[in-house]
C-alpha cells in the first residue's frame, strides 16, 4: 500500500519521571485530532529487550494487552484502542528486542546486500520503516508515536534517533510533544520548573526540540511558571499546555481542547483545520460527565494477586478490567467503587469470606500460577452459595469449573494440570496444541492468542447480553476445560453457553438465572473490547445484576 501523501507524525516523549502520562496524552491527542476529521493511528515504542510484553511480570510492567491478531503488548495499546475506538495490529507495537530481531533476521537473509550492519543508521531506519508501515496499514493522516521511558535514559536513545532522522527527512510533517512533570515539594510549597528545564536540554542533546510542552503537575500552571519554561525551554507561551491532575482521565481530551491543542498541532503540521465533529464530541463529553456521578455507587471486589509492588498497590495489572467496569457502570449512572482484594487472604480463615457480603459483585480476573488459587476457589464457592453476582475472566472461568466439580460433582481433588499435573480429575487441562510448547520450554508469544469466534446457546445469560448468536472475542491462555468432564458438569447444572464453532472448546460457563442472579465466566478476555462509548455487553449485564 502506498504511503498517504503528507502523512503527519507526532512523537510523544516524557520527561523527569516515568508514569507521567504519555499514553493518556497520546490517546487524548489522537481523539481530539479524530474529532477534527483526521484518520489517526498510534504506535508504542517500548525500550525493553523483550520481543513482546507477554513475558513481562504484571507487577513490574502492568497489564499485558492482547490485540486482535494475538500480539501481546503494553497496556498503552489498550488506551489507544479505547480512546480512538479502533483495532490495532502488531505493526503498531514495537520493542527494542523486536526491532533488533528484525534487523538481525534481515542481515541473515542478505537483505542488506553485504553491507556492514550498524546500530546507527540501520536500527533507527528499521524503526522508521515500522512507523511508516503502521501509517500505510491504517491509511492514516496522522501517526502518533509514544516513545517509552524517560528522556535521558540510555534505553530509548535509538527511538529518539529514529525520530530525529524522520524529522530531517520530512521537516514539515514531524512534530514533537514533550510531557514533563513539574513537582511541588510539600516542604517548599512552590512548583519547580528546573527538572523540566533539564529534561528539555537532554532532549535538545538528542538533536530534538519539542514543539509543544504538556506540563504535568498537581495544580494548574501559573503565568510565572509558563514564562520560565518559555524562556529556558524554547517554547512560545501559547504552546505550553497546563495538564493538572484530574479525577478522571476522560477529562483530559476536554481540557486539551479548552487550550485549543488540536488547533496548535494542526498549525505546526500545516494541516487544514476541519470543524469539530459535534456528535462525537458531545457523546464524549456526556460520557466524561457520567464519570463524575458519585450519588449512586456499585461496590465491586476484584480478587487477584498482581497487586503488590513493595509497599504500594499496582492496579495497572488489571487496567482493562477496571476500565470495562467503569464504562458499564457509567452507562447505568453508577460510580464503581472498586476494592482490590488479595486472593491469598481467603485461603486460611474462612471468616474472611464474610467480608465479601458488603460487595454488590465479585470479579476474578485472569492470571497464572498456583499462588492464591485456593483462595479464589473459596471466593467462587462463597459467591455461588450466597447468590453474589460473580464474573470470572479466563482463569476466573476455570475457577468456576474446578469449584463446581469439587463441591457439586463431589470430585474433591478436581484441579487444573497447571497447578497439579498429577490430579486424578484434571477438569482443566493443557490444550493439545500447547503440549509441545511446554515440553520444549517455548513460552513467548505462542499461547492461544487473539480473536476467535464463539457460538452462544439460546436462553442463556450470555446470549441475552450479546443479543446475537455468534461473537468474536480475544484470548490469552494455554489451558481449557477438559471435554471428558463436560457431560457430567452439564448434568450437574453447569451450562456451557458459549462454545467454539467445532463445539470442542468451552468459551463461556454460567448458571441459569433461576439458580443465581449472575454467575458467569469466560475463557476469553471481554475487557479488551470494552470502549468508553461502547461498554461491553457482558460487563453491562454483570453491573446490572450488581445493581439489582
Amino acid at each position: 500500500m502506498k504511503q498517504k501523501e503528507n502523512c503527519k507524525y507526532i512523537f510523544v516523549v516524557g520527561g523527569v519521571i516515568s508514569g507521567v502520562g504519555k499514553g493518556i496524552t497520546s490517546s487524548s491527542i489522537g481523539l481530539i485530532l479524530k474529532n477534527r476529521g483526521l484518520k489517526v493511528t498510534a504506535i508504542k515504542a517500548d525500550p525493553y529487550i523483550n520481543v513482546d510484553a507477554g513475558t513481562m511480570n504484571p507487577t513490574e510492567h502492568g497489564e499485558v494487552f492482547v490485540l486482535k491478531d494475538g500480539d501481546e503488548t503494553d497496556q498503552d495499546m489498550g488506551n489507544y484502542e479505547r480512546f480512538l475506538d479502533v483495532e490495532l495490529t502488531r505493526i503498531n507495537y514495537m520493542t527494542t528486542g523486536r526491532v533488533y530481531q528484525s534487523v538481525i533476521n534481515k542481515e541473515r537473509n542478505l537483505e542488506y546486500k553485504g553491507k556492514c550492519v550498524q546500530v546507527v543508521p540501520h536500527v533507527p531506519l528499521e524503526v522508521i520503516d515500522r512507523i511508516k508501515e503502521a501509517g500505510r496499514n491504517a491509511d492514516a493522516d496522522v501517526v502518533i508515536i509514544e516513545i517509552g521511558g524517560t528522556i535521558g535514559e540510555y534505553e530509548n536513545i535509538l527511538f529518539l534517533e529514529a525520530a530525529r532522522m524522520l524529522k530531517i527527512e520530512n521537516p514539515k510533517d514531524v512534530s514533537f510533544v514533550m510531557v514533563s512533570y513539574l513537582p511541588t515539594p510539600s516542604k517548599v510549597g512552590e512548583m519547580k520548573t528546573k527538572p523540566t528545564q533539564h529534561a528539555s536540554r537532554l532532549l535538545n542533546g538528542s538533536g530534538i526540540q519539542a514543539d509543544i510542552l504538556i506540563a504535568r503537575a498537581d495544580s494548574v500552571l501559573d503565568k510565572k511558571r509558563k514564562e520560565k519554561l518559555s524562556l529556558f525551554c524554547n517554547f512560545t507561551p501559547e504552546r505550553i499546555i497546563s495538564a493538572p491532575d484530574v479525577d478522571s482521565v476522560y477529562d483530559i481530551p476536554i481540557n486539551f481542547e479548552k487550550e485549543n491543542l488540536s488547533e496548535k498541532i494542526c498549525e505546526i503540521l500545516n494541516i487544514k483545520l476541519e470543524k469539530p465533529d459535534t456528535k462525537l464530541w458531545n457523546k464524549w463529553k456526556s460520557f466524561a460527565r457520567n464519570a463524575h456521578n458519585d450519588k449512586q455507587v456499585v461496590k465491586i471486589a476484584i480478587i487477584g494477586k498482581y497487586f503488590e509492588t513493595g509497599d504500594f498497590v499496582l492496579s495497572d495489572a488489571y487496567l482493562s478490567v477496571i476500565e470495562a467496569i467503569k464504562y458499564s457502570s457509567y452507562a447505568q449512572h453508577r460510580k464503581p467503587e472498586i476494592s482490590w482484594l488479595n486472593a491469598v487472604d481467603f485461603e486460611g480463615d474462612k471468616s474472611e469470606l464474610k467480608k465479601l457480603k458488603k460487595y454488590d459483585g465479585i470479579i476474578v480476573p485472569g492470571g497464572f500460577g498456583s499462588r492464591g488459587v485456593e483462595g479464589k476457589l473459596n471466593v467462587v464457592r462463597y459467591a455461588r452459595e450466597n447468590k453474589i453476582p460473580y464474573f470470572g475472566l479466563c482463569y476466573g472461568m476455570q475457577m468456576i469449573v474446578i469449584e463446581y466439580a469439587r463441591n457439586v460433582l463431589g470430585l474433591k481433588d478436581a484441579n487444573t494440570t497447571e497447578i497439579n499435573s498429577k490430579t486424578k480429575n484434571p477438569v482443566i487441562n493443557i490444550m493439545e496444541s500447547q503440549k509441545e510448547n511446554i515440553r520444549n520450554h517455548r513460552y513467548g508469544g505462542n499461547m492461544r492468542l487473539g480473536e476467535y469466534p464463539a457460538m452462544l446457546s439460546d436462553k442463556s445469560i450470555a446470549k441475552e447480553a450479546y443479543k446475537t448468536k455468534e461473537v468474536i472475542e480475544r484470548h490469552r491462555h494455554r489451558y481449557e476445560v477438559n471435554t471428558d468432564y463436560i457431560d457430567d458438569l452439564e448434568k450437574a447444572g453447569l451450562v456451557f453457553s458459549g462454545k467454539s464453532p467445532s463445539g470442542t472448546l468451552m468459551e463461556i460457563a454460567e448458571l441459569p438465572k433461576s439458580e443465581h442472579p449472575f454467575f458467569l465466566g469466560t475463557q476469553f478476555h471481554p475487557e479488551f473490547l470494552a470502549h468508553p462509548l461502547k461498554p461491553h455487553p457482558l460487563f453491562t449485564a454483570f453491573v446490572k445484576a450488581c445493581i439489582k
